[in-house]
């Protein structure tokens, strides 16, 4: 009985020492494991909710890709964008920054009225090339510091406002 006995310890302590290197690969792999389990959970979820969304968009809509028999509604036409060619407003930019150079013997009202139209073409500027801005809400130092600040940035996305004379100032 005492040979039967340690046959059976001699047998589990075999299988325990085998399982240990497996069970320690588990552990130390589980959150690379559990890492691509839950990209893959959530890839298929994201490409779930976008059937979905397209088919509620198509539902909605009356429209129908591929499904012959199905009515189909003429889709609005876009409408024409509200600010001005960017072009122009890099035009105007650089005829206010020229303005804004030359204001020193002019009168308060005339200052105040250039930068803010230089400040409202900054602002269409940053519209069209999807840059933040937070003009409107500063005032002061603040809001000289956010010019400074959105040109840098419009200077970064190649828009150049640098006023040069035939002179080369």
């Amino acid at each position: 009985m005492a040979g039967v006995v340690h046959a059976v310890l001699v047998a589990v302590a075999l299988v325990a020492l085998l399982c240990v290197p497996c069970t320690l690969a588990l552990v130390l792999f589980a959150d690379l494991v559990l890492m691509r389990l839950i990209e893959s959970m959530s890839r298929a979820a994201h490409q779930s909710r976008v059937r979905w969304e397209s088919a509620r968009l198509e539902r909605s809509t009356g429209l129908a890709r591929g499904w012959p028999g199905l009515r189909t509604r003429q889709v609005p036409s876009v409408q024409p964008p509200t600010d001005p060619p960017f072009e122009k407003v890099a035009a105007d930019l650089r005829r206010l920054a020229r303005q804004r150079v030359a204001m020193a013997a002019r009168s308060p009202v005339w200052v105040a009225a250039v930068q803010r139209a230089y400040d409202e073409r900054l602002q269409v500027a940053c519209r069209e090339l999807e840059i933040a801005e937070y003009l409107q809400q500063l005032d002061g130092v603040d809001l000289d510091i956010e010019r400074v600040r959105v040109e840098g940035l419009l200077a970064a996305a190649g828009l150049r406002l640098a006023v040069v004379d035939a002179d080369g100032r």
